[in-house]
């Protein structure tokens, strides 16, 4: 409903209300863990993971609805229509960017200082239950039964409210391409229904195989977007290296990622076959 209908219908009537479930939550778990004492690792240029994996660039890919985000660039076409005055934008945009680096944080405080062991403990967890047990576990462990569900029902709001947004983006892109007049209910359903199959089709595969092909190319899309605003900005003879710098960062982060990953050209780091 969500996808086909008007967005002063559900979204901005409805949403607001998770946004905010999730920010008071989020606060709640790092009240919780500072109240209570956990150990919340330092931050270090080294690599956590159990496997050893490296931080370059697997930290940018897994990470991949943080600050750089091909799926957020998706979406602010969809948030500008909805501007009443452009000088709202910084404050959405930019604001809404801060706003997600601060709950990752705080969640990836919580994962790695939760549970025994630290992040060994976590990658057990994992690896038995995926990120829906973390979060089950983390939530109730640190805000009881009620916040425990509260802080559940938010981060179970993000995936839900992404899903149905990255829908409105795909119909109003189909639409826009074709010249469709998506007035009509029937014009918007005409589009929607084969993207709702496809997504339907998608949860039949392993969702950590769904997510590795997500992330690269979450990424790679966030790369391209940067590039085309560097151009744009140039063109205009605005400042540019705002986004050229993480332009080519970026360029960088993928094009190591695809050359090295399995579901790429899985060659190996030099590292890894001086060693051998």
């Amino acid at each position: 409903m969500a996808t086909v209908d008007p967005i002063d219908k559900i979204v901005s009537r409805i949403y607001p209300l998770f946004g905010a479930v999730l920010l008071i939550m989020a606060l709640g778990i790092v009240s919780m863990l500072l109240i209570k004492g956990y150990e919340i690792p330092e931050i270090a240029f080294r690599s956590f993971h159990p496997e050893g994996l490296p931080l370059w660039p697997m930290l940018f890919v897994t990470i991949a609805c943080g600050a750089v985000s091909g799926f957020h660039s998706t979406q602010s076409p969809v948030m500008s229509r909805c501007l009443t005055n452009e000088k709202y934008g910084r404050r959405i945009f930019y604001g809404a960017m801060i706003a997600e680096g601060v709950i990752a944080l705080i969640w990836a405080a919580a994962a790695m200082s939760f549970f025994p062991g630290g992040v060994t403990g976590l990658s057990e967890i994992t690896t038995a239950g995926g990120a829906a047990l973390v979060v089950k576990n983390v939530s109730l462990g640190l805000l009881g039964p009620v916040g425990g569900i509260l802080a559940i029902l938010g981060v179970i709001a993000c995936p839900i409210t992404s899903g149905d947004t990255a829908f409105r983006s795909v119909r109003l892109t189909i639409a826009d391409a074709i010249n469709l007049d998506q007035r009509p209910l029937k014009n918007r359903l005409i589009i929607a229904l084969p993207i709702f199959a496809i997504g339907f089709s998608l949860t039949l595969i392993d969702f950590s195989i769904v997510w590795r092909y997500f992330a690269f190319s979450n990424q790679a899309l966030a790369t391209i977007v940067l590039w085309t605003s560097a151009v744009y900005l140039s063109n205009n003879d605005r400042f540019h290296w705002i986004a050229t710098i993480p332009a080519a960062f970026m360029t960088a982060v993928v094009t190591t990622y695809i050359l090295q990953a399995p579901e790429g050209f899985s060659y190996q780091p030099v590292s890894l076959i001086l060693q051998e």
